[in-house]
């Protein structure tokens, strides 16, 4: 498939104010606002486009699946630090409009801090380059992390650069029993102190923390915190950065952000706390969890739920008027016929 003939159908789209709905390989369909328009599969528009180790970047173009990215890095000893998920079959496109994380998040941040440029096909079929191939070359309007999360709502992500790091030298992961409540003033002690925390999860009254970093590091930290060292604790964090976890099994799961030091919710249904205690994962029909978690200063996600109440509360957290008209003028600009994903991110855009 040649960019020009995604160009073409987007422009035709535009002149005719079609709706279109923006496919690669499908992962994700069942995340943020229902599915509406024509089908614009782009899933043949494939292949790195650049990669330099040493530079510590790569490009591809957005249908490239994860998984084949991520082998080409582990030959050089790399990896997308922000550890995404694959669900099986996820392109690096997906990756970004989703701006999905996985458990490696609370030590080296989000998909956007790792977004250096993207090539963005906007709603009249233009293509438009923004960001660069080093940090040095981000400047002014940081258009490119403002795609991260935008859910296909600005453009069709033909091609993006990501920042690449190296693996760590070692990894260890140690587990402990104790409550939420415990877990969550440990998380955050040890979240103030310099030990390598990678990834943490705890699920029913056990708590699984890894270490990542140079040898000695993570040797002297597993001797400073305990615990017991895990087996083959590569299975355990793959089912949590792959959701194959049985926490994630339910057919109405909701993901709360929350300052990570915010206590036991008075809420049912919790499953599992990830990230220092930064986001936490209930399960069940809970009306107000959305207020209880504004109220904490954070927000909650429908992160799956069945399509009758997906469309009856939106995905994602309402905006605030002010914001909701700060989306529609961003909105605008790049797709003035809202004909790109409408309705993905929300019912308004």
């Amino acid at each position: 498939m040649a960019l020009d003939d995604l160009i073409g159908r987007i422009k035709t789209a535009c002149e005719k104010a079609t709706p279109l709905r923006i496919r690669g390989a499908g992962s994700k369909d069942f995340y943020g606002g229902l599915l509406a328009g024509e089908l614009l599969d782009v899933s043949a528009y494939r292949g790195v486009v650049a990669y330099e180790p040493s530079e510590l970047f790569i490009t591809a173009k957005c249908a490239t699946p994860l998984a084949e990215i991520e082998e080409l890095l582990a030959a050089r000893g790399q990896m997308l630090a922000f550890e995404p998920p694959h669900f099986a079959r996820a392109t690096v496109g997906g990756c970004v409009a989703s701006g999905l994380a996985g458990p490696r998040r609370q030590q080296a941040g989000g998909v956007r801090d790792f977004v250096l440029g993207v090539k963005l096909i906007d709603g009249r079929g233009q293509a438009l380059d923004f960001g660069g191939q080093v940090m040095k070359n981000v400047a002014g309007y940081d258009v490119s992390r403002l795609v991260a999360g935008s859910m296909g709502t600005l453009g069709l992500i033909a091609e993006v650069t990501l920042k690449v790091l190296p693996r760590p030298q070692a990894e260890k992961t140690l587990a402990f029993d104790c409550d939420e409540a415990t877990a969550i003033v440990k998380l955050n002690q040890w979240g103030g102190q310099p030990v390598p925390v990678s990834a943490s999860f705890w699920h029913a009254g056990r708590l699984s923390l890894r270490l990542s970093g140079a040898f000695a590091a993570v040797e002297a930290a597993s001797r400073k915190l305990g615990g017991e060292a895990v087996v083959n604790a590569e299975n355990l964090w793959n089912s949590v950065r792959e959701q194959t976890h049985s926490v994630f099994a339910a057919p109405l799961l909701w993901r709360l952000a929350l300052p990570s030091a915010t206590p036991p919710l008075p809420l049912k249904g919790l499953s599992a706390i990830e990230w220092g205690g930064a986001q936490r994962w209930y399960a069940g029909d809970l009306p107000d969890i959305r207020a209880v978690a504004a109220g904490l200063g954070g927000h909650a996600v429908l992160y799956r739920a069945a399509e009758s109440q997906r469309c009856r509360e939106g995905a994602f957290a309402p905006l605030t008027p002010g914001m909701l008209a700060l989306h529609r003028r961003i909105k605008k600009t790049f797709d003035p016929k809202g004909i790109l994903n409408p309705g993905r991110l929300y019912a308004e855009l």
